[in-house]
Order: C-alpha cells, then structure tokens, then sequence
C-alpha cells in the first residue's frame, strides 16, 4: 500500500468538510489507515486561531497520527530544493520529507509544489 504524508492544508478542508464526498472518502482511508504529517504540520496546526472544540480535535488528529521528524535524508532534501526552488522553509521541509520517504503528498496547494522533481502529489480537491 502507498504511504501518504498530509499537508496541513488538507488537514483544514477536511475538518471544515470542504472536500467532495470523493475526497472525503479518499481522506477518511487515509486517516483510518494512521495519518503521516511532517514535523511542520502539528505546529502549523496548533497555530490556528479555532473554537475549544475544534481544538481538542486538532490535538487528537494529532496524537492518533504518525509525526515524521526531520531525518539526515530529509535535510539533504530541503537544501536541494531550497537551492534550487523558490519556496519557504517550511513546504521545503514538507516536500524533502515525503521525497525522502517515498510517500505521496496529499495537498491542495499544488502552486507550491510544481515543477518539483520526483514529488508525488494527490489534490483531494480534485477528486
């Protein structure tokens, strides 16, 4: 079985229920399956400014997934593509984690991920 790895974006649409049903499905197997998030990803999802509720879920998402930390392999990564790409530490840091490991990127910000070499990406958006 293909392992994923969820951005944080992905995270957003689906506790907001913004994905097509499709998506949604798509998502629920993966979560069911244990979610892989990158280091990045709990601290960009604990920054959200969110009611109580959706707070304790964010944290539960959290505890129930797998937290990739950031791995010699990951860090070579990172350098390369922020050598060679415009993009910000932390999608860096996303993209060198998910190349490293071999998994496929879940997220629906497609634009910050182009043109990188060997990325897999799945957009639950467009499913």
């Amino acid at each position: 079985m293909e392992q994923y790895l969820i951005d944080t974006n992905v995270v957003s649409d689906y506790f907001s229920a913004s994905l097509s049903t499709t998506g949604m499905q798509f998502m629920d197997t993966i979560i069911d399956a244990i979610p892989n998030l990158s280091i990045i990803t709990p601290i960009e999802l604990l920054c959200w400014k969110k009611n109580h509720s959706t707070e304790q879920k964010v944290k539960d998402f959290i505890s129930d997934s797998v937290i990739l930390n950031i791995d010699s392999d990951s860090i070579t990564q990172c350098v390369e593509l922020r050598k060679h790409k415009n993009i910000k530490t932390p999608d860096a840091i996303i993209a060198a984690t998910s190349l490293a490991r071999g998994y496929i990127l879940i997220t629906n910000n497609e634009k910050d991920f182009s043109g990188i070499k060997n990325l897999r990406i799945v957009n639950p958006m467009r499913l």
